[in-house]
């Protein structure tokens, strides 16, 4: 592997300059003063229960699937018989609180926390978070505990050497070292926590030990990896402490964590979403539909605009938005920015709040036998709705794609529904086929268009980068 040659490569240059030996970081103290604080986290649970690794897009393969395993090893379907995990933790206060990954301790019926001086306590889960994947455990000590201190993830530099304490594999109080390879990483069934990246060798049984940065400060939660295989393969994931103590505060003082949210599907804007828009540069929170009833249809958001600001944070890319919104207590009023044909405007909304697993969607449009018209510039057949899929859509306007033709310009399927078409910062609803006809009929053969698409139960914004010449 690349890591390991790149290791004996820096050990045989350390023999061959003395003084590149001296430059190397030396975590000796570090772990001497710090890694009492770690502790070892063990489960049993009375069935063994099934559990599926997260649906992600894109990643249907059995391989792809696997992308993204917990380093807590997974249960499998089997007969009824006790069962163990091994995970790691870190102790947050004298008292006995202690903070781990959700997915070590979910599904336990007994936690037992082993300290470095090998006593043993049963814990009892204070609260959990699944979407965080932060658990918050309490052991009852006879004496005082150490305790680990707490640094700003927020002043961490890539290329920063950080080190994990750990138990991988039931090795207990291992010590893996690294850098800090990148900050901001979102993963698409974790869009809340802005994970920090290392090539510390993460493994099995790492879940939910401390990162720590050069000055014994606690910086992130070891929780998942990058693998095809569940082992390390060079890349590893860390949870923000400054999230998980968010968490934390939140769980110790009512069990649950409260979120905001404000009620609105995104998708990211890109460079042809950006022209289309007349907006300046690649940025914000496209709003592809509004929940109805929400929060965001009180303020006045609409499907088309872009949020480009939230509560005095500018949003860079599309996933700033689900993070800025969930650190909200809901109740609060805040200020956004919204981009809306070709000007910023300000707005105000009262902040609801998350409930988990809610689901809202729309049957999706039934097919009718009738004529199909071309839009030949699009490279598709569509036909105009009929009053009954308008009412089962909730849309006054719009026209079917009945058939995709080889030379489609877009990503548009059989079955969608057209909507509106966004050029240069013009808005226009889509009332027909012979409108629509018109509309591609007056733009330029090189024009960047989008167009607004239901697709089944959701709602999309698609690019054109450019026109067929037919007319």
């Amino acid at each position: 592997m690349n890591w390991i040659r790149s290791s004996f490569a820096l050990l045989a240059l350390s023999f061959a300059m003395p003084g590149l030996a001296q430059m190397l970081p030396d975590f000796t103290k570090l772990v001497e003063d710090h890694g009492a604080a770690v502790v070892n986290i063990s489960t049993t649970q009375a069935a063994r229960r099934p559990t599926a690794v997260p649906q992600i897009p894109g990643m249907d393969s059995e391989e792809g699937q696997e992308f993204f395993r917990r380093f807590a090893p997974r249960q499998q379907p089997g007969a009824r018989q006790e069962t163990r995990s091994l995970g790691s933790g870190f102790i947050i206060s004298k008292d006995g609180y202690i903070l781990t990954n959700e997915h070590v301790v979910e599904g336990a019926d007994e936690i037992t926390v082993k300290l470095t001086d090998k006593r043993e306590y049963k814990a009892k889960v204070i609260g959990a978070d699944k979407r965080t994947d932060i658990a918050l455990i309490k052991i009852e000590p006879t004496g005082a505990l150490p305790a680990v201190k707490f640094g700003d993830p927020a002043k961490l530099k890539v290329g920063e050497w950080v080190i994990a304490i750990g138990s991988p594999f039931g090795f207990e109080n291992t010590v893996t070292a690294g850098i800090v390879s990148g900050k901001g990483r979102i993963m698409q069934d974790a869009n809340l926590v802005p994970f920090i990246q290392t090539d510390v060798a993460i493994n099995v049984g790492n879940s939910g030990g401390p990162l720590f940065n050069m000055r014994g400060e606690v910086v992130g939660i070891n929780s998942r990896l990058f693998s095809p295989t569940g082992t390390y393969l060079g890349i590893a994931f860390a949870i923000p402490i400054d999230v998980a103590l968010d968490v934390q505060t939140q769980l110790q003082a009512k069990g649950r964590v409260s979120r905001g949210k404000i009620g609105v599907a995104i998708q990211e804007v890109s460079k042809d979403l950006a022209t289309s828009f007349g907006l300046d540069k690649p940025r914000g929170a496209l709003v592809v539909s509004v929940e109805k009833g929400s929060p965001a249809e009180r303020a006045g958001i609409e499907s088309s605009d872009i949020i480009t600001r939230f509560d005095g944070k500018q949003i860079d890319s599309q996933s700033d938005l689900p993070r800025f919104v969930a650190a909200i207590r809901p109740g609060t009023k805040s200020e956004l920015e919204i981009w809306r044909k070709g000007a910023a405007r300000p707005l105000s909304i009262t902040v609801g709040e998350w409930e988990e697993d809610r689901v809202a969607g729309i049957d999706a449009p039934r097919p009718q036998r009738q004529a199909a018209t071309a839009a030949n510039r699009l490279g598709v057949m569509v036909s105009d709705l009929s009053v009954k899929q308008k009412e089962d859509l909730k849309v006054a306007g719009g026209v079917l794609v009945t058939e995709v033709k080889a030379d489609v310009r877009a990503d548009v399927r059989r079955g969608d529904v057209l909507l509106s078409v966004v050029h240069k910062g013009q808005h226009s609803d889509i009332r027909s086929v012979e409108q629509l006809n018109r509309i591609l009929a007056a733009l330029d053969k090189s024009a960047v268009l989008t167009l607004q698409v239901r697709r089944g139960d959701s709602m999309a914004f698609v690019t054109v980068n450019g026109l067929s010449d037919k007319g």
